[in-house]
């Protein structure tokens, strides 16, 4: 406790607090014994003082006084005057630097904090388990106050899941709710007395200590609004490594409707608001938000009083024509009423003009549909008045003047149009690039649950592109809204919602199979659908109810040709799609009667989808486990990934045959194998697990998370509607509609979009350099390569950009080689091809690309043997029942090699083999030439492998221990 360590003391004690006590006694030596307390309270004098800890690396060396062996001696003389390092480390912790847009639904940022690798630190943390001494500081833009009875702002999640200390709430009416665990093991909870303002940037201040919480409510200006006290005789248990904290929603909470700004959370300290050092980081980004909503208040209250009026005009009018026939018809056929001047000054119309000319112009008499929100209805049918005139010829010429009215449709909470103007500032798309108000927009859009735009912010923080710092955690917690987003957008076939197929522009032959319901490829699927074809009417089904293909939603039409088949070709896929719908009444009434009967026959044939829907069967209906587990363990050993998840949420229930409780570690597994056979819900549930880190056999991998996440969200219905609208003006060669549709679509970081996007501005760089002011070409085409299932032409691509030097871009011979190197990994014979005529020009490949191959330089002593090798696997990895440039230039190296007389036995044989391949591809050629191969693209577009209906069991996650409310 005294001395650093050294040779002899290894692990020399660190203190943390020393209380020296001293008293005297009447007591004989002979009675003293363990009654030490006692002995101090009754004493005739006592005292006591605080000893000031010396921390280790400034305490003295002893001198231990002795004689050492020479060896010991000497190594320690050795390391006698090294100054030893502590690892950098602090326990001030930034949890959130960037703003991030909280939606309020069950996502939010997840964050686990370890053990400190500093011994010192690691020794107070472990000091403060029953002694909390920690402070927290928040900056957040509230817009509402809790709609539930709680919603989350920060908490934090013990190991057996649930909620420990602190768990920091807000509630209905603005209070803050804040949770404690109790060394006891029970909870405790308070609430402020002030509540959160609306509106307006402030900081919120968590202060802890012992039984003692400080809450203050500070200012942008770094001045405290409000403050309060809790102190409690109860002791608080606190270990921030046993478990994981939470920032926002969650499973078990809604998060808050709200901008978080900077997070700094410090483990180790209690601050006072004045120590704390948090400061509001882009503050331009700040402003534009205050200023966006202060505008937005002005439109929404303009919008809303517009109406009100000109609905009380129209029953004022209504009442006049009571008696009077011809008024009557006046007023319903003839031109609708206007309102010229209302009770606006003339400042304020001629600020927002465009809003009220747009309001002059819409018919306020119909009431609102679905009874949807007055002021949104407004926002949609500006943006729909804004995309028809995009739409149009040349619409994108006049894409600068419909900036404002996109803004007012924002602002009216239609978050379509934030999304489109994120991404024309971002882009720089008919407007100068203005990355602040490209922020603002995405930020806005998610906020207000805009897939395209949380996709967006998620993307670009996976990335850490376009100025968005690279945060696997905050890109988790957008990506996973929209995945849970996805599974339930799927069983919910209304909407602007399309199957998302992976369809590129450089593939004629899918394009080729592109129809639409008067398309040759329909029409024979239909033909031979009425014949009794089972594949054509399963496609034909399939096609109709996700709109797949080219062909426009109709699950009404779908079902006819699922029933159709299921009747007549007993085909069991077909009787298992008909008894999905029955059972869920997509697109039909609900039969359940019938439903089970064709699901029964359909398992009765072996169907593993149809064994494990009747499991799902007795789950929901029938509520018998027994029945349920059977058939989905003899699902699972046919290979039925809905069957491994099911058989997990009865583990996670705690509700499986035979087996008493949870069992958390057992489901989990389950779930990993349904994610492994592509289940959604299964997949999004270990994306879970890797990013809490809270299950043994996951340990916590923040990108793995993202990625399969990522993985979900990009199935997306909504999404797919947006590529397919692009691929459908492609194939109609209105140009500017598929670019702006791509471009839509590329920007939320799916690949697919981003190579097609990359490929039109190749086809038509008039229209990019006219429309665009970032380099679309090398922009999407490099994204695209950064993804982890890019294409290998993209690649290519990309090598030679860097081989030539692209425009602006230098050349880098390296970076080119690299890309040359993975597409030849992806299997693509040109990679191999284009590095081995690199080797040509001169240039040596590096030893780490080789080794990225799998070629051995050893067994290469020599260029010669080298490009032998390139040359072999490009001719390998092509058609080798065609001749490609591969064999011919394997062919002319081997003539080379025969001209330099250094023929060996070994490049004899393979030049035979060669040989003989090139004379069996050359006859094959041509006699494919001769006969001809006229195979319709409709049989084709029928044998595709495409998903069926799934019968998936979703359970709501279940909730951890309640909150507590006291006053």
């Amino acid at each position: 406790m005294v001395y650093r360590d050294d040779y002899i003391i290894r692990n020399s004690i660190i203190v943390h607090s020393v209380i020296l006590y001293a008293w005297i006694s009447h007591r004989s030596a002979s009675n003293y014994g363990d009654e030490q307390n006692e002995d101090y309270q009754a004493a005739v004098a006592k005292n006591y003082t605080f000893l000031e800890a010396v921390p280790p690396f400034e305490r003295p060396y002893k001198d231990h006084k002795v004689c050492l062996q020479w060896g010991a001696d000497y190594l320690w003389m050795l390391q006698a005057n090294r100054i030893p390092q502590c690892p950098h480390e602090t326990d001030g912790v930034h949890v959130l630097e960037f703003i991030y847009a909280s939606s309020g639904e069950k996502t939010g940022i997840v964050k686990k904090f370890e053990q400190f690798e500093n011994r010192e630190l690691e020794t107070v943390r472990q000091h403060q388990v029953d002694y909390p001494m920690f402070t927290i500081s928040i900056w957040l833009y509230l817009l509402h106050h809790c709609e539930k009875d709680l919603c989350g702002i920060l908490y934090f999640i013990d190991s057996k899941e649930m909620y420990g200390t602190p768990a920091v709430f807000l509630n209905e009416e603005g209070y803050v709710h804040i949770q404690m665990h109790l060394m006891r093991g029970d909870d405790l909870a308070v609430k402020t007395s002030f509540s959160l303002p609306l509106k307006q940037w402030f900081r919120l201040d968590l202060s802890f200590k012992g039984g003692q919480i400080e809450v203050s409510s500070v200012g942008k200006n770094l001045k405290r609004h409000h403050h309060q006290s809790f102190t409690f005789r109860e002791d608080f248990y606190y270990d921030d490594t046993a478990g994981y904290f939470v920032l926002g929603g969650s499973g078990y909470v809604n998060g808050i409707e709200a901008f978080f700004g900077p997070v700094k959370y410090y483990r180790l300290n209690v601050l006072e608001t004045e120590q704390i050092s948090n400061p509001l980081h882009d503050k331009d980004t700040v402003e534009q938000i205050e200023l966006y909503y202060e505008r937005c208040m002005d439109i929404q209250e303009i919008v809303y009083d517009y109406r009100y009026i000109v609905r009380q005009g129209e029953k004022t009018h209504r009442s006049c024509y009571y008696e009077n026939y011809y008024l009557e018809l006046i007023h319903k056929y003839g031109e609708k009423s206007k309102c010229d001047a209302f009770m606006w000054g003339k400042e304020l119309r001629e600020k927002y003009h465009t809003l009220f000319k747009l309001l002059q112009e819409m018919d306020f008499s119909s009431p609102d549909e679905d009874g949807s929100d007055t002021v949104v209805e407004v926002g949609r049918r500006i943006f729909e008045k804004v995309v028809k005139g995009l739409s149009s010829a040349n619409g994108l010429s006049n894409l600068g003047s419909s900036v404002p009215l996109l803004v007012d449709s924002s602002c009216c909470g239609y978050h379509k149009a934030s999304y489109f103007l994120a991404v024309i500032f971002e882009t720089g798309l008919g407007v100068p690039v203005d990355r602040i108000k490209g922020l603002l927009y995405s930020l806005v859009g998610a906020q207000g649950n805009e897939r395209l735009s949380v996709m967006n912010l998620g993307y670009k923080h996976y990335q850490g592109i376009n100025n968005y710092p690279l945060d696997l955690e905050l890109s988790y917690a957008y990506y996973s809204n929209i995945a849970i987003k996805t599974s339930l957008d799927q069983h919910n076939i209304k909407g602007e919602q399309a199957f998302v197929e992976t369809i590129r522009l450089m593939d004629d032959e899918l394009l080729k199979a592109q129809t639409k319901e008067n398309g040759d490829v329909f029409m024979w699927l239909k033909h031979e659908a009425t014949r009794g074809n089972a594949a054509a009417q399963q496609r034909l089904a399939q096609m109709l109810f996700w709109g797949q293909q080219g062909v426009a939603k109709n699950p009404e039409a779908a079902v006819e040709w699922y029933a159709k088949g299921a009747i007549e070709t007993e085909d069991p896929v077909l009787i298992y799609d008909y008894a999905i719908v029955l059972f869920k009444g997509q697109g039909v009434k609900k039969n359940i009667k019938l439903a089970l009967e064709l699901m029964k026959k359909a398992a009765a044939k072996g169907l593993p989808q149809a064994v494990n829907g009747l499991g799902w069967y007795y789950h929901n209906f029938k509520r018998d486990y027994k029945k349920a587990a059977k058939h989905w363990l003899l699902a699972e050993e046919l290979g039925n990934p809905d069957a491994s998840y099911n058989l997990g949420v009865l583990y996670l229930d705690g509700i499986y045959p035979g087996v008493p409780g949870r069992n958390q570690t057992v489901a989990a597994r389950y779930f990993y194998k349904a994610a492994q056979g592509g289940h959604i819900e299964g997949t999004l549930r270990c994306s879970l697990y890797y990013i809490t880190g809270n299950m043994e056999d996951f340990p916590r991998d923040p990108e793995k998370a993202v990625i399969w996440a990522k993985h979900i969200a990009e199935k997306n219905g909504y999404l797919g509607h947006v590529i397919r609208k692009a691929l459908n003006a492609y194939l109609e060669l209105s140009w500017h509609e598929a670019l702006l549709h791509y471009i839509l679509a590329a920007e939320t970081g799916i690949e697919v979009s981003q190579s097609n996007l990359a490929h039109i501005c190749e086809e038509r760089p008039d229209l990019a350099r006219k429309y665009l002011a970032t380099d679309c070409v090398w922009r999407y085409y490099n994204f695209s390569v950064s993804q982890v299932n890019a294409p290998s032409f993209a690649y290519l691509k990309m090598g030679d950009f860097y081989y030539y030097g692209y425009q602006n871009q230098s050349r880098d011979l390296e970076l080119s080689m690299r890309m040359y190197a993975q597409a030849a990994l992806e299997g693509d014979s040109q990679g191999f091809f284009n590095l081995a005529l690199v080797m040509e020009e001169g240039n040596s490949i590096p030893s780490y690309i080789l080794d990225h191959l799998e070629i051995d330089q050893a067994l290469h002593s020599s260029n010669t043997s080298l490009l032998q090798e390139l040359y072999y696997r490009c001719w390998n990895n092509s058609n080798q029942e065609t001749i490609s440039p591969c064999s011919l230039a394997l062919l002319y190296f081997y003539m080379r090699v025969l001209w330099n007389n250094v023929l060996h036995s070994t490049l004899i044989y393979f030049m035979g083999t060669f040989l003989l391949s090139i004379l069996v591809a050359f006859a094959v050629q041509s006699f494919q030439s001769l006969s001809g191969n006229d195979s319709e693209d409709a049989t084709r577009a029928v044998q595709q492998d495409e998903p069926t209906l799934s019968s998936d069991l979703s359970q709501q996650e279940s909730n951890p221990q309640s909150p507590l409310v006291t006053s």
